[in-house]
């Protein structure tokens, strides 16, 4: 976790040009108070446990190259974006601590997701032995909380830098997630049937459906 959080910083402080401008943003500080405390949070909602998966579909190597990359370089380059003057968005400083504050609840929808998981937290699209649905706590009607949490997240950090040169980054990260999304649903179906179909029928993807 340190690791990924030291390279995190780095990149950061390569967007918003070096070192000593990175200790004064308090923007970018933030960003990495929130990263910091979400990856330490994350690591114990992922207890050790040995994989039995009895169901596994293979990942497109783009789709999680992007699901990677995309939040990993989005908050340098949003950044970089800024202090080069490029399409500042409108709401100056209220929207820029907006972003962070959304980045934050973002994460935080993660870790809930994550943590209502448990050990069937997997980062391949796979079934463990004795894999119960989840329908409960924020699935009760989303269907994939964790997902939406990423993507507000990733929003959250390109916003907080003010800048709308970087926005397509996040509709790029929704078209990857959506086409994992569908191969995940594709595994559920053909473990859970009838019960993974009527959960559906009854909850969004990613958004709560209205006057359900």
């Amino acid at each position: 976790m340190l690791l990924v959080l030291a390279l995190d910083a780095a990149l950061l402080a390569v967007g918003v040009g070096g070192l000593p401008a990175l200790l004064h943003d308090l923007r970018a500080l933030a960003l990495l108070a929130v990263w910091a405390a979400g990856g330490s949070c994350l690591a114990l909602t992922r207890p050790v446990r040995s994989r039995d998966p009895v169901e596994r579909r293979a990942d497109q190597h783009f789709v999680v190259a992007v699901l990677f990359l995309v939040p990993l370089v989005a908050p340098m380059l949003s950044a970089w974006c800024e202090r080069l003057g490029w399409w500042p968005l409108p709401g100056g400083t209220a929207l820029r601590w907006a972003g962070v504050a959304l980045a934050a609840a973002g994460f935080a929808l993660r870790i809930l997701a994550m943590a209502r998981l448990g050990s069937r937290f997997s980062p391949l699209i796979e079934v463990q032995r004795g894999h119960a649905l989840e329908t409960g706590g924020v699935y009760a009607r989303v269907r994939h909380p964790g997902y939406a949490g990423a993507w507000l997240a990733n929003l959250g950090a390109i916003l907080a830098f003010g800048s709308g040169a970087t926005l397509a980054l996040a509709l790029v990260m929704a078209l990857a997630q959506e086409a994992r999304v569908r191969r995940e649903e594709a595994a559920l179906e053909a473990a859970f049937g009838d019960a993974w179909r009527r959960y559906r029928e009854r909850t969004g993807r990613y958004l709560p459906r209205v006057g359900r």
